[in-house]
């Protein structure tokens, strides 16, 4: 008999021999509305094993693939800043070992402790942003350290002209305003995304997927839910779209599984996590497949 260690789907090669390194952070201590993001990792992590590895979409497979699972972090709930350190840390110590860490969320803030660690490491690295949520306040109920001003406090790191936000549908009139003239905000859909990419060039780039991106009749398990987001098949194509960039680290957050009972916000967490996998690993390490969209 062997000891029992759950890992997700497929993603059980050694740490050594692999290109991609899963953590779960969970967290959301900052949570402003529904909480319960805390719980996705594990849950991620447990229902994963109700999906094939293979995808029909890319004709690719997770079997095929070298995904190393580090587990979750047991991060302190009282010290806000305490915990993001403890994040950076593990991105750090992935990025290291010259991986990439794809982080499991957890509410947003939790990127803002990859990223440090990230723009530590590549000094001209740029961050995609998929969401509902500007996420652009300097401060929310006098925390600036909050999942509602984590793009603000990233922007604290990188700078003006180095964030491209996409599908944002929500933001104070103040904030929006102020990204004006300090990031690329593209409301409503993907509509500038191919541009955007081409843009961008090679240079490094960090992904951070906050699933509420997706509309509510979609993804109705998170903790702060906008009305007009896009569907499954837009935000898989926007995916595999970014993952012909250099990504140097990601993450996909905001996933709160016991607001959905169905399960189903569950599921589409992981089929989304499944096709970023693939398709970036399938970029960084096998034959690139730029350009290649899903049938249909």
């Amino acid at each position: 008999m062997e000891k029992n260690i759950e890992t997700f789907l497929g993603c059980d090669n050694e740490f050594e021999e692999s290109g991609i390194v899963i953590f779960g952070a969970p967290f959301d201590s900052t949570t402003s509305y529904r909480p319960g993001t805390r719980f996705a990792p594990r849950t991620m992590r447990a229902e994963s094993y109700g999906l094939e590895t293979y995808s029909p979409y890319q004709g690719l497979d997770l079997e095929d693939a070298k995904i190393f699972d580090s587990g979750d972090l047991e991060l302190c709930f009282g010290r806000t800043e305490l915990a993001l350190s403890d994040i950076e840390s593990r991105a750090e110590e992935i990025l290291s070992a010259g991986k990439l860490p794809l982080m499991i969320g957890g509410e947003h803030l939790v990127t803002l402790g990859a990223v440090r660690a990230a723009a530590r490491r590549y000094p001209e690295l740029r961050v995609i942003h998929f969401d509902a949520h500007a996420d652009l306040r300097d401060e929310y109920l006098g925390a600036e350290l909050s999942h509602a001003a984590v793009i603000r406090r990233v922007w604290d790191i990188l700078g003006d002209d180095r964030i491209f936000q996409f599908g944002i549908r929500s933001g104070d009139r103040a904030e929006l305003e102020w990204g004006k003239g300090h990031v690329e905000t593209n409301l409503f859909g993907f509509q500038r995304l191919e541009e955007t990419i081409e843009a961008i060039g090679d240079k490094p780039v960090y992904f951070t997927l906050d699933l509420d991106v997706l509309d509510p009749s979609v993804f109705p398990g998170t903790g702060t839910p906008e009305a007009g987001g896009a569907t499954f098949r837009e935000l898989l194509e926007a995916v595999l779209k970014v993952s012909e960039l250099n990504i140097v680290g990601m993450d996909i957050n905001e996933l709160s599984p016991m607001l959905d009972a169905s399960g189903a916000s569950t599921a589409t967490a992981l089929k989304i996590m499944r096709e970023l996998m693939l398709a970036v690993y399938e970029n960084k390490y096998n034959q690139p497949m730029k350009g290649k969209m899903p049938n249909g």
